[in-house]
């Protein structure tokens, strides 16, 4: 009975010494990964247990011996140097990663910024083309020149008697023509809108034209007036 009971102590105690150890060597297991993954990705690069690497695995760690003096506790030591290391760390590869992404992202910033830019000019275009700016300066202009052809052309006619009908209405043809073309160029909206410097070069254009229906006017007003 007491040889049971010593047995049966001594199969606890080995089962706790065994659970004990696996969790230590579990627990020193992680430390050293942990300390190989720092190693190889940006941490400080380090290996344990040191005397290990150094034996085993002295090209992969760069172990190497040096003595340190530290009184009674003095001897040899072990430290690992990367650069003597015979493999490289894995950081560079997301490093080069990290930059090929950020050069996308700085790429899409880029172009996004050009349609912004783009769009920003495009409402500004379509906002120019929704107001017409210029027809206030010429149109006092074009309404005392209209005054003169439609007063010139009623002289031709009465005097005349109606033989210059021909004339005037040719020149009354052109002019109807001339003022459908203003009253486009002056329309906005959709399908209709001009920016304001193309309105403006336009302008000048038909001010010119009607200009010349002025000349056209006053010298057949001559022809009546010396003939008729």
């Amino acid at each position: 009975m007491q040889v049971k009971r010593i047995f049966t102590i001594i199969m606890c105690l080995a089962v706790s010494c065994i659970i004990f150890t696996s969790n230590a060597q579990s627990i020193v297991s992680d430390s050293e990964k942990q300390k190989q993954w720092k190693s190889m990705e940006n941490g400080p690069w380090d290996f344990a247990p040191d005397w290990y690497y150094f034996f085993l695995h002295k090209k992969y760690s760069g172990a190497e011996m040096y003595w340190k003096w530290d009184w009674f506790n003095s001897g040899f030591r072990v430290r690992f140097k990367e650069p003597k290391s015979d493999v490289k760390r894995i950081m560079p590869v997301r490093v080069t990663a990290e930059e090929t992404q950020r050069q996308k992202i700085k790429k899409v910033e880029s172009e996004r910024k050009y349609i912004e830019e783009l769009y920003k000019e495009e409402l500004a275009r379509e906002a120019d083309r929704n107001v017409d700016l210029m027809y206030a300066t010429y149109k006092n202009e074009f309404n005392r020149m209209q005054d003169c052809i439609t007063d010139g052309l009623l002289y031709c006619m009465q005097k005349s008697n109606g033989k210059l009908r021909y004339q005037v209405d040719e020149l009354s043809r052109q002019n109807e023509i001339l003022c459908a073309d203003i009253a486009y160029i002056h329309k906005t909206g959709v399908g209709y809108g001009l920016e304001n410097a193309k309105r403006q070069k336009a302008y000048e254009e038909a001010k010119s034209r009607m200009a010349e229906l002025v000349n056209r006017t006053a010298h057949l007003c001559a022809v009546a007036a010396t003939h008729y």
